[in-house]
C-alpha cells in the first residue's frame, strides 16, 4: 500500500536541526525578512543543550559553561536572549596529581601556597600566565598543544598544566593535535572574563531562543525527522516520512556526519569529506543528585595528570532543589582511548572521594552518559585552526548551508554554533533577497 506524499508550503529557508545553531540560524533569517521553517528531529528543542529534569535536578548534556565574554554572549543579547546565572570561582578549588588533592593555583596566594609545583614551576607559571593577556596567539594556530606548551614553559610541571587548562576551557583532550593558538585563545577569554552556569540549565537558552525565532517569524516543527534532503533545479526539496518540505535555501544546523547522511549527489560527497575531516571532542559525564553537599566550600576539581573535571554547579547557579547540591563531573576522553565506561565511572567516583569525601552516603540522583560528542569537529594544528573550518556555505552547491560548532572561523564550542548559526542565516535570507530581485 502505498501513501500519497504531502507537499508542505515552501519557504526562503528551511533550517534542519534544532540545537542552538539551528535556532540561531533561524532567528536570523527571519529578522533579515525571510520566510523559515525549522525542522527538528526530537520531540523537543535544544539538542545537547538541552535540560533533563530529575526529581528537581536540572541536567544538562554534561557541564555546560557559557563564556562571559564571547560572541554567543553577544549574539544571545541580540536576540534578547537573557542569560541568568552565576559566575565560578577557582578560590578553594583543587588540582588532582598523583591521587592527592593540591590547592589549585588560580591565584597569587594560591600558587605561592599550593604543593603542586615546585619553586622553580611556580616561578614558570607566574611568568607565563602574566604573558599570557598580551600574547598574540595566532602564531600558535599551526601548532600544537603539546608543542606550544614546550615553548611556554621549559618546566615539565607548568607543561602539565597547561595542558590541563586547555581542557578546561577548550572541552578537547587532543594536545598532540589541537590547534594551540585557538586553545590559548579560549584560555585567555576564561582567564580574562570567567563563565557563566545558567540559571535552569541550558533550556533556559532553548527556550528564549525558540521565542525569538516564532516572534520574527519563523514556524518551528519537532517531531520531525528530514530523510533525505535533494537539490534541484527548482530548489531544495527535504523529505520527511509523508512530507515534502520546499525551500529556496537550507541550513544543516546538524553534525557533519548527520548533514553527509542527508544528502544525494556532489552535495554529499563535498559534506562526506568534511565529516571525514572532522575530529569529534568526546567526554564521560557523571551527573550526582546530592541530598546535601559534604563539604559547602569544596566547589571545583581539576585533574592534572588525569583528564578529570568536577564543579558543584548548583552552588553557582539555580540547578538543585532548595538544600540539596548537583555535582558534574567529566572525563575528557582522548583520540586513541579505548572506551570503559565502567573505569571512566570509577575514575570520576575516586575524584569526589577525594574532593567531597561522604557524598555516596548523600547520592539521591545519578546520569552517566559514556560518550558524549562535546564538539563535532575541534580546531586542529594542521588546518591553521578555527580558520581551516568549512563552511557556512557549501562551495559548489548554491542555497545549501551548515552550521554547528564545527563550522566557521569564530570562536569555540556554543560561540561558534551560535556564530556559524548567525552568518549561516543571514547568507541564506541574502540570498533570498538576491533571487526575488532577479526574478
Amino acid at each position: 500500500m502505498t501513501h500519497a506524499r504531502s507537499t508542505k508550503q515552501a519557504s526562503d529557508v528551511l533550517v534542519i536541526g534544532g540545537g542552538l545553531a539551528g535556532l540561531s540560524a533561524a532567528a536570523h533569517a527571519a529578522r533579515a525578512g525571510a520566510s523559515v521553517t525549522l525542522l527538528e528531529k526530537a520531540k523537543d528543542l535544544g539538542g545537547r543543550a538541552s535540560t533533563q529534569d530529575r526529581d528537581g535536578f536540572l541536567l544538562n548534556q554534561g557541564a555546560h559553561a557559557l563564556y562571559k565574554g564571547g560572541v554567543g554572549r553577544t549574539i544571545l543579547s541580540a536576540l534578547g536572549v537573557d542569560t541568568p546565572g552565576g559566575i565560578p570561582s577557582t578560590a578553594g578549588g583543587f588540582a588532582l596529581a598523583g591521587g592527592t588533592k593540591h590547592t589549585f593555583p588560580g591565584g597569587f596566594l594560591s600558587l605561592l601556597s599550593t604543593g603542586l609545583l615546585s619553586w622553580s614551576g611556580k616561578i614558570d607559571l607566574a611568568k607565563v600566565l602574566a604573558t599570557l593577556p598580551r600574547m598574540d596567539t595566532t602564531p600558535y594556530d599551526r601548532l600544537s598543544v603539546t608543542e606550544a606548551a614546550a615553548r611556554l614553559s621549559r618546566n615539565s610541571e607548568v607543561q602539565q598544566l597547561l595542558r590541563a587548562l586547555v581542557r578546561l576551557s577548550t572541552y578537547g583532550n587532543d594536545p598532540d593535535r589541537q590547534s594551540a593558538g585557538d586553545a590559548l585563545a579560549q584560555l585567555k577569554l576564561a582567564l580574562d572574563q570567567n563563565v557563566i552556569y545558567i540559571d535552569g540549565g541550558w533550556q533556559t537558552l532553548v527556550t528564549q531562543l525558540r521565542e525569538a525565532a516564532v516572534a520574527a517569524g519563523a514556524t518551528v516543527v519537532s517531531g520531525c525527522r528530514v530523510e533525505r534532503v535533494d537539490v534541484n533545479d527548482v530548489g531544495i526539496e527535504a523529505h520527511a516520512g509523508a512530507d515534502v518540505f520546499h525551500a529556496r535555501s537550507v541550513i544543516l544546523a546538524t553534525g557533519p556526519r548527520e548533514a553527509a547522511d542527508a544528502t544525494t549527489g556532489v552535495l554529499n560527497e563535498t559534506l562526506r569529506a568534511w565529516a571525514d575531516d572532522a575530529v569529534p571532542s568526546l567526554a564521560a559525564c557523571l551527573d550526582i543528585g546530592l541530598e546535601s553537599v559534604p563539604e559547602p566550600r569544596s566547589n571545583f576539581a581539576l585533574g592534572i595528570d588525569q583528564p578529570i573535571y568536577l564543579s558543584v554547579h548548583s552552588a553557582v547557579a539555580q540547578l538543585a532543589r532548595e538544600g540539596h547540591g548537583l555535582i558534574q563531573c567529566m572525563k575528557y576522553l582522548g583520540p586513541t582511548e579505548s572506551a570503559d565506561p565502567t573505569k571512566d565511572e570509577q575514575e570520576m567516583e575516586a575524584a569526589l572521594d577525594l574532593v567531597q569525601p561522604g557524598w555516596r552516603g548523600q547520592e539521591i540522583q545519578r546520569r552517566f552518559l559514556p560518550k558524549m560528542v562535546v564538539v563535532h569537529g575541534l580546531p586542529m594544528a594542521d588546518r591553521g585552526g578555527v580558520a581551516g573550518r568549512p563552511g557556512p556555505a557549501v562551495p559548489g552547491t548554491e542555497g545549501v548551508f551548515v552550521a554547528g560548532d564545527w563550522v566557521g572561523s569564530e570562536g569555540m564550542l556554543a560561540d561558534t554554533s551560535l556564530a556559524s548559526g548567525r552568518r549561516a542565516g543571514e547568507l541564506a535570507a541574502s540570498r533570498r533577497a538576491r533571487v526575488a530581485a532577479a526574478a
